[in-house]
C-alpha cells in the first residue's frame, strides 16, 4: 500500500471526505446493506454515493439468481434516494457456462449517459461446465466473470472516474470463510491507476463490515427498519444466487420444492456435462439428503415474491416492528 493511501487512512477506515465517488457494489444482501447504512452513519454525503448491481443472469430470464433481486435492489436505491447503475455480461451465467470455442461475451454497464458495451473479442475458449466450489476463481468462474470483472469494467470504462478519487465498497466479511478472512480491509482497487501518466484513476477498495459478525449486521438493519431480501425470510442465511453452487442440501431441497422447473434445468445440465457442481454429489442427491426450509413451506406468498420480478413493498419500516428473518444465524452455505 502506498504512502499516499496511508496518509488518508485512520486504522482501517479511509478518509471518507476525500472521495469524489463512493461506489457500493451491492447484491441486495444484508452485508452490502449494512455497508450502506455504515456509510450513512459515518456522515458520507448521499450525493456522493451510488449503488452498482451486477445482474448475474445478464438481464435475461432467471437461471441462477433470485428473480426478484433486481427489483429489490432498485427499491432499496429509491428508498434511500440513491442512483443505481446495473452491469452485466451479455447472456449472463448460462451463456458463459455454455461457451464453446468462443470468446467471453461482452460486458454492458449503465452510466449517467446511457449503456456502454465493451469486450467480447478475446481468446476463444470452452467451458461447458458449472463453476466449481472452490476459493480459486479460475475454476469458480462465476464470481470472476459475472461480478468482479464486470464491476471492474464499469469503472475502468468510464472517463468520469479519471482524475478523481473513488472508493469502491463491498460487503465481504471475515467470518464467512477462511479465504475471506484473509482479505484486506482497505487496499487499492484492481482498477486503480494512480501512478499512471495516461489515464490516472485513484480507486481504493474498502470492506467496512469485514470485521463484523452476523449480529452486528442484523442490528444495523434493525436500526433503520430495513426489510431484508425475501431469501432471508424463506430461510437462507446468505444472499448470493438462489441456486448458488455452494448451496446446502436443505437449500437444494427447497429449490426443488419451490422452483421445480429451474431445479430440473440445472440437474439436466449436470448430467449433460458429466460433472456435478459439488463434485462428489449431484443436486438431485443433495436435495434428497435435505429438508426444505420450514419458512418456505409456510409462506407461499413470500415464495411468489422471491420468484417474481417486481417489488411493490416498503423497504423501510418502524425499527420497533422489525423482526429477525428465519434465515438469520442459519447455516453458513455460500461463497468461500
Amino acid at each position: 500500500m502506498s504512502a499516499a493511501v496511508l496518509t488518508r487512512q485512520v486504522g482501517d477506515v479511509p478518509d471518507l471526505r476525500s472521495y469524489d465517488h463512493v461506489v457500493l457494489f451491492t447484491s441486495g444482501g444484508k452485508d452490502a446493506t449494512a455497508c450502506l447504512l455504515d456509510l450513512l452513519e459515518r456522515g458520507v454525503d448521499p450525493a456522493r454515493i451510488e449503488l452498482h448491481h451486477h445482474e448475474v443472469d445478464g438481464r435475461g430470464p432467471a437461471f441462477m439468481d433470485w428473480p426478484v433481486t433486481g427489483a429489490y435492489v432498485a427499491a432499496q436505491a429509491q428508498a434511500f434516494g440513491l442512483p443505481l447503475f446495473r452491469s452485466w455480461r451479455a447472456g449472463g451465467f448460462e451463456r458463459e457456462m455454455l461457451r464453446q470455442d468462443a470468446p467471453t461475451a461482452p460486458i454492458l454497464f449503465e452510466t449517467p449517459h446511457g449503456v456502454v458495451r465493451t469486450g467480447g473479442a478475446g481468446p476463444r475458449n470452452t467451458r461447458l461446465l458449472f463453476p466449481q466450489t472452490s476459493a480459486d476463481l479460475s475454476v469458480r468462474w462465476c464470481s470472476a466473470a459475472l461480478k468482479i470483472g464486470v464491476g471492474a469494467a464499469s469503472i475502468s470504462g468510464q472517463d468520469r472516474f479519471l482524475g478523481r478519487r473513488t472508493l469502491v465498497v463491498t460487503g465481504e466479511r471475515a467470518g464467512e470463510s477462511a479465504a475471506r478472512a484473509r482479505y484486506a480491509t482497505f487496499e487499492p482497487h484492481r482498477t486503480d491507476t494512480r501512478g499512471g501518466s495516461r489515464r490516472p484513476r485513484h480507486v481504493d477498495h474498502w470492506r467496512p463490515v469485514h470485521g463484523w459478525d452476523d449480529g452486528r449486521v442484523w442490528d444495523a438493519l434493525q436500526r433503520y427498519g430495513v426489510r431484508p431480501h425475501p431469501a432471508y425470510e424463506l430461510g437462507w442465511s446468505r444472499l448470493s444466487c438462489m441456486a448458488c453452487i455452494f448451496g446446502s442440501a436443505a437449500q437444494w431441497a427447497t429449490i426443488r420444492l419451490i422452483a421445480p422447473t429451474l431445479f430440473e434445468r440445472i440437474a439436466v445440465y449436470e448430467e449433460r456435462f458429466g460433472r456435478t457442481i459439488q463434485r462428489a454429489r449431484s443436486i438431485r442427491t443433495l436435495a434428497d439428503l435435505g429438508r426444505p426450509y420450514p419458512a418456505a413451506l409456510a409462506r407461499p406468498d413470500l415464495v411468489a415474491l422471491a420468484l417474481g420480478e417486481t417489488w411493490n413493498l416498503p423497504i423501510l419500516g418502524l425499527p420497533s416492528a422489525w423482526t429477525l428473518p428465519p434465515g438469520a444465524f442459519g447455516e453458513a452455505a455460500g461463497p468461500t
